[in-house]
């Protein structure tokens, strides 16, 4: 496992504390871990967007009608 600093302001600190039965190190884990599966979920469906709208979505009707302009 890969360790990692954070910088906290001094006043957020001070109310983390308060919560000592809080484990900040995994309740962070946690977040960084949902957050970057959902950046992940965010650009898989992006590309799967981009894939979709770069199909050529004419029929051969259009694509007849279309070949001389």
């Amino acid at each position: 496992m890969t360790n990692i600093t954070l910088s906290i302001d001094d006043d957020v600190y001070k109310k983390m504390r308060k919560f000592s039965e809080v484990k900040w190190s995994e309740f962070v884990r946690k977040c960084v871990k949902k957050r970057v599966e959902e950046l992940e979920s965010i650009k898989s469906n992006f590309f799967a967007d981009e894939e979709l709208l770069a199909e050529n979505w004419l029929s051969v009707e259009d694509n007849s009608a279309w070949k001389d302009l």
